[in-house]
């Protein structure tokens, strides 16, 4: 279930625009005393917060990624880019992995959906020991030139 969905689900945000604000430290709350969440696996860029025990971080080239929410039509110029800095940046692996998550980390930069589909349901399926720390997007200078330019 998308944390958006969930959050406006038990009126505990609301929509603004095309994203949901919501109140994290609420969600988090009900989770933790509901009997039976609704759910076993949260989608979205707030639910390695949510009270989980695994993580599975969706990684892109954040020049693919920039490209995507453009495409898109998903936020503004500074919005699409702050994205790009974040993945670039590694931002929810490392809140992940703060949180004390078991993490595993997916390149879907040249994936079809279906494809990373598969292999998310094996690792679920599978829980093989965590692998994470393998995709490096400040290494490729291309990547920095990118994060150097201004928002557009």
């Amino acid at each position: 279930m998308e944390v958006g969905d969930l959050a406006l689900q038990w009126r505990l945000g609301r929509r603004r625009g095309s994203t949901v604000a919501l109140d994290l430290d609420a969600l988090r709350d009900r989770l933790l005393r509901s009997a039976r969440p609704p759910g076993r696996i949260y989608l979205g860029h707030l639910s390695h917060l949510l009270p989980v025990h695994d993580v599975i971080v969706l990684r892109c080239d954040p020049r693919i990624l920039e490209r995507r929410l453009l495409r898109a039509r998903r936020g503004t110029p500074e919005e699409r880019h702050a994205n790009s800095v974040s993945e670039a940046t590694d931002l929810i692996l490392i809140e992940a992995l703060a949180h004390r998550r078991r993490v595993w980390e997916i390149d879907t930069t040249r994936r079809s959906p279906a494809s990373v589909t598969r292999e998310v349901r094996s690792l679920l399926e599978r829980r093989p020991p965590p692998r994470y720390g393998t995709v490096r997007w400040l290494e490729d200078p291309r990547v920095t030139e990118h994060l150097l330019r201004p928002a557009r």
